[in-house]
């Protein structure tokens, strides 16, 4: 998997964690998080984001959890927080997966969840559907010993949320049938250029990321190859990329997507 020789090494979170309890996918705060990213160019912190109402009106504990959770999503990855920061007109849709793909970056228990655990019960399980208390079995054989009852159900019911939020899950409510969402050519241009630059478990064609949003690897290199940008080709078992862009800033900035200053220093 080659990289731009420039870019710092990015590495996907592998520590089982618990953050998803307090924080879920967060699609609004994040939006908001970005915004203040991108008017302010530094980290935003909790003072900041509490005197600046950067996410509505939250007390201090929660901005302080959301700013805490956000840093570990989006801040452990400057390239893309840099480009989320001056990302204009982005659809909705398009929003819900990035929020999507950086929870599974920042958070591996999630990242089986909805990479593997559904991935699997969609295409061989008795039925394609999740509930809470065979997720709730799951957590344990994922980290056996390690959290009690109350904590797996928590962390559980948090993950289905999410994976609801995200297009996923058709309900809310047990038994929840899986789906796989709509995925424009933008935002699977987003995620494959973010990942060439990450360290990860997998290859670019199958990964939990496209996995989890039904891109196996025949249909990941269908796609690929309809996108300029990415420059993909496959022939038998030697894949190749001809990237058109050296980095994740400089095709956004190509493709029209940020605003002047986002625009400047992605061609930087």
């Amino acid at each position: 998997m080659s990289s731009p020789a420039t870019a710092k090494r990015m590495a996907e979170e592998t520590v089982p964690h618990t953050r998803m309890m307090k924080c879920t996918l967060e699609v609004e705060p994040s939006r908001a998080y970005w915004a203040e990213y991108g008017l302010i160019g530094v980290p935003v912190s909790k003072d900041h984001a509490f005197q600046r109402a950067t996410f509505g009106s939250k007390t201090y504990m929660r901005v302080e959890r959301l700013v805490a959770d956000l840093r570990h999503r989006y801040d452990a990855f400057p390239p893309a927080l840099e480009v989320l920061g001056h990302w204009h007109g982005m659809r909705p849709d398009d929003r819900v997966l990035i929020c999507h793909w950086h929870t599974q970056l920042a958070d591996p228990i999630y990242r089986r969840f909805t990479g593997e655990l559904m991935v699997d019960r969609y295409h061989h399980g008795p039925r394609p559907t999740v509930d809470s208390e065979m997720v709730v079995r799951w957590l344990e054989n994922q980290v056996p010993g390690r959290w009690q009852f109350a904590t797996r159900s928590k962390i559980a019911s948090k993950m289905m949320s999410s994976a609801f939020t995200a297009g996923l899950l058709a309900s809310n409510r047990d038994p929840r049938t899986i789906r796989f969402p709509q995925v424009s050519d933008q935002a699977l241009t987003y995620l494959v250029y973010l990942l060439r630059e990450v360290s990860f478990a997998g290859t670019l064609i199958a990964n939990p990321y496209l996995a989890s949003v039904g891109l196996d690897s025949d249909t990941s290199c269908r796609r690929l190859r309809a996108i300029p940008a990415i420059g993909f080709r496959r022939q038998g078992d030697l894949i190749e990329f001809q990237w058109q862009h050296e980095s994740l800033g400089q095709w956004a900035a190509a493709a029209g997507l940020l605003d002047n200053l986002g625009s400047r220093r992605g061609a930087g």
